[in-house]
């Protein structure tokens, strides 16, 4: 056995009781033996934590950490990934399951790529490919945006992720989504064909927060089009931010026109800080 850890598998919870021993149980099924689990408990209120324990005490490759506080979700990743050791680090999270050859498949092909940082599975690609920065950024806001998947489709050098800064904390569910901008402005990305975890559907998943992504999905875009280096023209930033003016009033309106919930409306308006200026700009892009 290895001292120190190839793969850090980073496994959130909060509440998972039900989940947590199969997720577990997947990582002890996988193929690639050389990784540690780092779990860690935000404050969950069933037997989550009584769970992970049992396991750890049969295996010193899992760790399991408890929060003093509730964290939240992207928090409680970042602190997931401050308390890894492997070289590489993904997300298998506390409801979801690793596949077995998941972490095997990915190193044999990080292993023939030099200066490698991030991979992402993009089901759409016939065969890997590893693209530029610049190639990456091109194809997601101009051709077919992919750079949307979230951690547990993520594969990642931890030094790199540390390097840059880990997961923003301020766009609810949409971290993932400015974290990802943010990679492809440092870094080539390669995009492989499978998936990493079988991911679990169910109603307490932060994804079906959709009125959460009705703001954050504007804000994210409209910071990540004023802060990161993005390598377009000043004439092409504009157009993509008045696409973003754009694309939140059509939400907000269907969102408006399938709830008729008038406050919730004005309310997302204001967590947007979108501005009636906004408004003209968006219709008439």
């Amino acid at each position: 056995m290895h001292d120190q850890p190839l793969v850090s598998v980073l496994m959130t919870a909060y509440n998972r009781e039900n989940y947590i021993a199969e997720a577990i149980e997947s990582v002890l099924g996988s193929t690639h033996q050389n990784w540690e689990l780092v779990i860690v408990d935000d404050c969950s209120k069933d037997k989550t934590v009584a769970i992970a324990k049992n396991y750890a005490d049969k295996d010193k490759r899992i760790h399991v950490y408890i929060n003093e506080k509730n964290l939240g979700d992207y928090p409680n990743r970042n602190k997931a990934i401050s308390l890894s050791n492997g070289e590489y680090i993904m997300f298998c999270d506390s409801d979801d399951k690793l596949l077995p050859e998941s972490i095997s498949k990915i190193l044999n092909l990080t292993e023939s790529i030099d200066n490698f940082n991030f991979a992402l599975s993009w089901p759409f690609c016939k065969q890997p490919i590893n693209i530029s920065s610049c190639e990456a950024l091109t194809k997601h806001f101009f051709n077919q945006q992919f750079l949307y998947i979230g951690p547990g489709g993520s594969f990642m050098r931890r030094s790199f992720v540390n390097l840059i800064g880990q997961y923003p904390e301020k766009y609810g569910p949409a971290n993932d989504m400015y974290f990802n901008l943010k990679v492809a402005c440092n870094t080539s990305i390669l995009l492989f064909p499978f998936d990493l975890i079988f991911y679990r559907q169910h109603e307490n998943q932060e994804i079906n927060n959709r009125y959460s992504y009705l703001y954050n999905n504007f804000l994210y875009m409209n910071d990540a089009l004023t802060e990161l280096p993005l390598p377009f023209s000043k004439k092409q930033i504009r157009f993509l931010r008045k696409k973003n003016y754009r694309r939140f009033i059509v939400n907000l309106f269907k969102y408006y026109r399938k709830t008729h919930d008038y406050k919730s409306a004005v309310h997302a308006w204001h967590k947007a800080g979108f501005k009636y200026k906004y408004l003209f700009m968006g219709i008439f892009h």
